[in-house]
């Protein structure tokens, strides 16, 4: 059902893309960037978790349609990705873990772009939605490694409670950012995005505990508006 409802926002979004084209008033452009994203949220006894940044990136294409005077809606369909990695001792063993998962993402910000200098000052907020498709999760003890398929869907199949691929596809969020646009459409900004979906899968075969992951990272995006 939540997989159908971010298809249909998807086609919504780019027919209102098409529609709003056609008028002439709406202008596109690209954008790519790399961020640095790890997992909020709580472990299995309900402390903090405490994971590190990794360093992934997103690409994809910006929509701007004017709505006031120095404001936009600004719609977008990137591809990004997101994770994060622990580092940990134990019985005198080195552990490490690294996530990577790749989403497709509708940010849906509005933009305020008023005139500064020669260009324009940009300051944009709103929500996202993302869908995950495919990702890796990397174990390593000392200088021995595994690699496995991350698991989306809503439900955890595992009977081990520290066997944690399994993830769901629906995540959504908050976007902020601020930057400025050159006259030439070239742009800078800077990132920061809170996840607020739990997308750790629901534990039904054991004890989930308080196991709770949130994607949240910031980064730095070039962009080019035609």
């Amino acid at each position: 059902m939540k997989s159908k409802l971010f298809l249909l926002t998807a086609t919504l979004l780019v027919l209102g893309f098409v529609a709003n084209a056609q008028t002439g008033s709406t202008s596109f452009g690209v954008r790519a960037g790399l961020d640095f994203q790890t997992f909020n949220g709580k472990d299995l006894t309900g402390d903090r978790l405490k994971l590190d940044l990794t360093s992934r990136f997103h690409v994809g294409v910006v929509a701007e349609i004017p709505v006031a005077p120095d404001f936009y809606f600004q719609p977008g369909l990137l591809f990004t990705t997101k994770g994060a990695k622990s580092q940990d001792q134990f019985l005198g063993l080195n552990l490490a873990a690294a996530y990577n998962l790749s989403y497709i993402e509708l940010p849906l910000s509005l933009l305020y772009k008023p005139v500064v200098g020669n260009g324009r000052f940009m300051l944009g907020f709103g929500p996202y939605l993302a869908y995950g498709f495919s990702g890796k999760v990397k174990y390593t003890i000392n200088t021995i490694s595994n690699e496995e398929d991350i698991v989306f869907g809503n439900e955890y199949t595992s009977a081990n409670p520290n066997d944690l691929k399994y993830f769901k596809a629906l995540d959504y969020g908050a976007n902020l950012f601020f930057g400025y646009e050159f006259l030439s459409g070239i742009s800078m900004q800077l990132n920061t995005q809170l996840g607020l979906a739990k997308i750790n899968a629901d534990n039904t075969l054991a004890t989930e505990g308080k196991t709770l992951f949130k994607n949240t990272g910031f980064g730095l995006s070039l962009g080019y508006r035609f």
